[in-house]
């Protein structure tokens, strides 16, 4: 599947980023395609966050990377610079050419406009996979998901980990989201696979799949694919990262 780059009016994402970038005062709105809108004020500064600013589960995750990472939805390169700047050999990727450009400017040294599905390396190109920022959510579906963990286990060393951050959907009592959990097991999808799109003032994204799990999904979700669980880092709250270890 090929997905083509992002123009200038359908990337909110991105322009969100270049707006907090320039020293803008900005908001990132999530709306869901059953019409639920999520504002908020904060997500396009905590993707220029310091590791000092960092929640603890995130700080201790960066512990496990190794070798040559690729960060898979880079964003605005928060992980990216500060794992450069520990001397890793860093690629950071993502479908928002506009993020890569803020990447860049703010000192990424390697930097590609390239959305998850066009993901593709020779064996052994990278020793560690980071999916930071909830991105385990771009895998978007259990199929999509499990057909992108054999790529990454083609592409990877012997050893190689995933460093993955999502958060239990299940973890609420917001009656909105309980009813979207059994709305998609109607339809034959997993409870927190949610489609949505970001707006940011006249800009409208793409509508995506982003996909969220329990730990026993994911452990259910890795069976097949060259992967597995090697421990899960809690928060104090519905977010979790899980590191997961190649297995064959």
């Amino acid at each position: 599947m090929r997905t083509k780059a992002l123009n200038p009016e359908e990337d909110a994402y991105g322009q969100e980023i270049w707006a907090c970038y320039q020293g803008r005062e900005v908001f990132e709105i999530v709306e869901r395609d059953d019409g639920y809108i999520d504002p908020s004020a904060l997500g396009p500064k905590i993707y220029f966050s310091k590791y000092e600013d960092w929640a603890p589960y995130h700080r201790r995750a960066m512990d496990f990377v190794k070798g040559k990472v690729l960060d898979v939805g880079c964003g605005a390169g928060r992980h990216s610079l500060y794992l450069q700047k520990k001397g890793f050999d860093v690629l950071g990727i993502d479908n928002s050419p506009l993020a890569i450009k803020v990447s860049k400017l703010r000192g990424l040294k390697k930097a590609k406009v390239m959305s998850i599905e066009n993901i593709g390396y020779r064996p052994d190109s990278f020793d560690t996979i980071i999916m930071m920022g909830n991105n385990f959510g771009l895998f978007g579906s259990f199929k999509k998901a499990q057909e992108l963990l054999k790529k990454f286990h083609k592409m990877t060393s012997k050893n190689a980990l995933i460093i993955a951050d999502t958060l239990d959907p299940y973890k609420t009592d917001n009656p909105d989201h309980l009813e979207y959990h059994k709305h998609n097991k109607k339809k034959g999808r997993m409870g927190g696979q949610v489609r949505i799109r970001i707006r940011f003032r006249r800009y409208v994204g793409r509508w995506f799949d982003y996909l969220m799990v329990s730990k026993e999904e994911m452990k259910e979700l890795l069976k097949g694919t060259g992967w597995k669980v090697k421990e899960f880092i809690d928060s104090e709250g519905p977010p979790y990262i899980a590191i997961i270890e190649k297995v064959t």
